[in-house]
């Protein structure tokens, strides 16, 4: 019995030190846990709750079913607002990962100076979803821009690209390939873990340096790709700063430029129905799944990995 007594004992005061190291990680978590259920759960609860009502932000919620969502099928502007960011999406994103790769390659062989030519190619994505470079944008674009004023040099007649619905999207798409930065540098660090090794073998073969591009670098780099791939692509369906800016908040000309995000915004905020516009969001939240859940399945057939 004194055995077990001690045994028991011991296991007590080996217990005491991991209870107090859980209870200290828990203290540190918990303001975290604090911010997870107030600011990300519990709206994201109620707006699930508010997608099933009719709601002005003035009266009380009345439940109204599927409604919200029915209502989508007649809604042209959704549906317009939907090919826009789609157009946006698959546009935009496969052009700044490609000028984004090209970047880091450059990068990668080693140029002098090369921590502030990394500095300043990542300064376009700290900046490039700011109100101050989306003010930028428009005046660059503008009737009177600058790049009307290139144009003008080489005697062609320039046009105000933001004020004409077909060319007023290409002009956002052209902001978010500028904001190539972060893929960049992940392309770049991503370069940097490939063994010289290969390189050299496959030199002494007689591959140039496009062969060894082809077989060499993008397989080893495809799980990089693919998780670039993944981030732009959910951080494109969530753009909404540009073409508010852009587009002093209508989505014009001629709603050319009315991102999903933006109608969305204008339904809940500029003409009050929350209900509406908490249905859209999670739409939107289903879209960025079902892409993000086939980038996933589809990698299975393109993304190499070590093992």
């Amino acid at each position: 019995m004194s055995a077990i007594s001690e045994l028991s004992t011991l296991s007590k005061t080996r217990a005491e030190p991991a209870r107090r190291e859980n209870l200290a990680a828990y203290l540190f978590l918990a303001p975290w846990l604090v911010g997870l259920v107030l600011i990300t759960v519990g709206p994201m609860l109620a707006s699930l709750y508010l997608a099933f009502t009719d709601y002005n932000l003035l009266e009380a919620p009345t439940w109204i079913g599927v409604e919200n969502f029915t209502r989508m099928f007649a809604d042209e502007r959704l549906h317009n607002s939907l090919r826009v960011t789609f157009i946006y999406v698959l546009v935009s994103v496969p052009l700044q990962l490609a000028l984004a790769l090209l970047l880091a390659v450059v990068l990668d062989r080693g140029l002098r100076g090369m921590a502030f030519y990394r500095s300043v190619f990542y300064l376009p994505s700290l900046l490039g979803s700011s109100v101050a470079i989306a003010i930028l944008w428009r005046q660059v674009f503008g009737g009177e821009g600058l790049i009307n004023h290139v144009l003008g040099w080489l005697g062609v007649a320039g046009r105000s690209w933001i004020a004409d619905p077909e060319s007023a999207l290409w002009t956002l798409v052209t902001l978010n390939v500028w904001t190539f930065g972060a893929p960049m540098v992940i392309f770049l660090a991503g370069l940097r873990q490939i063994p010289r090794m290969y390189y050299e073998a496959a030199a002494v073969d007689g591959a140039g340096p496009l062969r060894r591009f082809a077989n060499i670098t993008m397989p080893l780099l495809t799980p990089i790709i693919f998780f670039n791939l993944v981030l732009q692509i959910i951080h494109a369906f969530q753009a909404f700063t540009q073409a508010f800016v852009v587009s002093g908040g209508t989505g014009g000309p001629s709603d050319s430029t009315m991102f999903y995000t933006l109608y969305l915004y204008e339904r809940g905020f500029g003409k009050f129905d929350m209900g509406y516009a908490s249905a859209m969001a999670w739409v939107l939240l289903v879209i960025i799944a079902v892409f993000t859940a086939g980038n996933f399945v589809a990698s299975k057939y393109w993304v190499h990995y070590d093992d």
